[in-house]
């Protein structure tokens, strides 16, 4: 488990303080791929920088796996940091290493014996897709393959946690899938616990379990990704779920200008619920006309999330019948947005 208790950085440039990390506390459980998201400003950088004291902190603790990362003298320091990986934004390669060394770079550190550094990287090649580019230098390869590369290189050491600082956010959306997919799969085989930051939120759904939402230096918001996607609370939150779902309220009042017979009500579906056939079973059900007027679902790590608006008509008796019959018998939430 990582236990954040209170971290706090402050930098200081020309007598001003600056608090890029402000009395923030976290709980990450083991195994867990745990997201941090946040506009540029908001402290992210910094904050994932603390956790393997890449920067030292002003106050406040970080304890992984029941070592106390903020006390630790630099020889400890050392030793602690080969059980944290981390993955840059830019690559960080060594341009004048090949593939095979870049990777073997850690180990060599690490005194690891020749041999058993050799069969290691071998064995980080394949797991990262990179076979048949050992002998390749950075500057001949894609920019997928210098990300695969980097990670390889913070997997050498058979870390416990691996750190992205946003690992994708230089990559186009074929190539960050395709790496998003690698780092799940690495999750699921060597069970080692992903803390990652990125201002995308197609990066969160795509995954992540839990999510924190930063906000100049502050945790404003987190949980588990379906129930933020599902009821984001702070500003900041809705702004990041628009960018998956769209802004499904900026044409919700015309909507409702226009379709004034019945009701409107808008259906909240999550999980399972999302594949369910409800508008079919309704329009079976009752003596009703369902009009779907606005929807999207999207998927995520943990399942569907979306929204549809719909018009019901007939008369107020099945309306009702209806509504209570999708809050009773579903697993779909439903608020109305007008009445007849």
């Amino acid at each position: 488990m990582i236990s954040i208790k209170d971290l706090t950085k402050v930098f200081r440039f020309d007598q001003k303080e600056i608090k890029a990390v402000d009395h923030l506390s976290l709980t990450i459980e083991d195994g867990d791929i745990f997201g941090v998201i946040g506009y540029s400003g908001a402290g992210k950088s910094t904050f994932i920088r603390l956790l393997n004291r890449l920067e030292d902190p002003t106050s406040g603790q970080v304890t992984i796996q029941g070592k106390n990362i903020t006390a630790m003298k630099k020889n400890e320091l050392r030793i602690a940091r080969q059980d944290i990986g981390m993955i840059f934004q830019h690559f960080n390669l060594l341009w004048s290493r090949t593939v095979r060394e870049n990777i073997a770079f850690p180990l060599e550190i690490a005194g690891v014996p020749a041999k058993e550094r050799e069969d290691r990287v071998k064995e980080l090649i394949e797991l990262v897709g990179l076979a048949g580019r050992e002998n390749a230098y950075p500057s001949q390869l894609s920019g997928g393959q210098k990300q695969r590369v980097g990670i390889a290189r913070a997997l050498a050491n058979n870390p416990k946690v691996l750190l992205c600082d946003e690992a994708t956010s230089a990559l186009d959306p074929e190539t960050t899938d395709s790496i998003l997919d690698l780092l799940i799969d690495i999750n699921e085989r060597l069970g080692l616990t992903i803390i990652l930051i990125t201002h995308e939120m197609h990066v969160i759904k795509k995954i992540c379990n839990r999510v924190a939402v930063m906000e100049k230096g502050k945790i404003v918001e987190q949980g588990d990704v379906l129930d933020v996607f599902l009821k984001p609370k702070q500003p900041v939150t809705k702004k990041f779920v628009e960018q998956v779902m769209g802004d499904s309220d900026g044409d919700l009042s015309q909507l409702l200008d226009v379709y004034t017979s019945g009701r409107v009500v808008r259906l909240h579906f999550v999980g399972d619920s999302a594949n369910q056939a409800l508008i079919s079973q309704l329009s079976k059900e009752f003596e009703i006309e369902v009009n779907i007027l606005q929807g999207k679902i999207t998927q995520t790590k943990l399942g569907a999330y979306g929204t549809l608006v719909v018009q019901i008509n007939g008369s107020d008796r099945e309306i009702n019948n209806t509504i209570q019959f999708i809050t009773e018998k579903t697993t779909v939430e439903v608020e109305v947005l007008t009445h007849a």
